[in-house]
């Protein structure tokens, strides 16, 4: 089989933006969406993709303000990127199948509930609907809008955003949120990380992301009255290790009734990536002919 990379053009305020895309597999359709992150991109798929393409048709795309080529100043918000995914899910794939990861998670749950069977059979990866600074303080503060708009200044908003993303920063956040294991993030996995930090355009949405701004849902409740709404049974996969305030958001999805979930023994918001292995062998499990 053949990894095949193409790009895609959507349109955001009247503006183009060009997104990659990647499709390896054969079999029934499946969507893989990627986390939203300052060091996101459809690549921290690849390992999980590459498990998944002998049983699966599996397509990957960036979010639009993330992934590995230029990014267009926009004042990224949570309609745009409901409007991209419908633009996916009607022009690029229909799928029997969507897995999403972190914030996407929200962005399917959302898509599936107004749209029945638009997605195809949902799994959800490490789901999250709050952005890093309300999760850490618990709730949205203005302030946290202000810097995501000062972001966008020219010489300023670069400073900030570079605060955000430097080396110490990114290692620090890898190890306590992100990864098990503390050498996972060797000296080429944190270059490939920085680099797509240093992408023309990425502090605008990376940002936005961090304080909240992309955040589609504003409480808890509101989260799982959407997943409440979805048709069929959301398949709910997290490592053991996941942090203890993302842990306990997955906790109360997993409590509903239409919410089958495996917990891994290893793990944290990036299991997938660090344990791809462990995450096809769930998925399969999962999402299997009789399930």
């Amino acid at each position: 089989m053949d990894w095949t990379e193409d790009r895609i053009e959507w349109t955001a305020d009247g503006k183009p933006v060009q997104l990659g895309l990647t499709r390896f597999g054969a079999g029934p359709k499946l969507l893989m969406l990627p986390a939203l992150s300052s060091i996101s991109t459809r690549a921290e798929l690849r390992p999980l993709q590459e498990r998944l393409g002998d049983s699966f048709s599996t397509v990957t795309t960036d979010w639009p303000g993330f992934g590995d080529l230029p990014r267009a100043r926009i004042d990224w918000r949570p309609e745009l990127y409901q409007d991209f995914l419908r633009f996916v899910l009607t022009e690029i794939v229909t799928p029997d199948i969507t897995i999403a990861a972190g914030h996407a998670a929200s962005y399917a749950l959302a898509h599936a509930s107004d749209y029945p069977d638009s997605t195809g059979r949902l799994c959800l990866l490490s789901p999250t609907w709050r952005g890093p600074l309300p999760t850490m303080t618990g709730k949205r503060m203005t302030l946290f809008r202000r810097l995501a708009k000062a972001v966008d200044l020219p010489l300023a908003g670069t400073a900030l955003y570079r605060l955000n993303v430097n080396r110490p920063v990114i290692g620090m956040m890898a190890r306590g949120h992100v990864y098990a294991d503390p050498d996972w993030l060797t000296e080429d996995r944190m270059a490939a990380k920085q680099s797509v930090t240093k992408v023309p355009g990425a502090r605008h949405a990376s940002f936005r992301f961090v304080a909240g701004e992309l955040d589609l849902f504003t409480s808890r409740e509101t989260f799982l009255n959407t997943a409440r709404r979805i048709r069929g049974h959301i398949r709910l996969v997290h490592g053991h290790a996941t942090p203890r305030k993302s842990k306990a958001e997955m906790a109360a999805l997993a409590r509903l009734e239409n919410v089958t979930t495996m917990v891994l023994p290893r793990g944290k918001l990036s299991f997938y990536e660090e344990f791809p292995d462990d995450a096809a062998e769930a998925i399969r499990t999962m999402m299997g002919p009789a399930n």
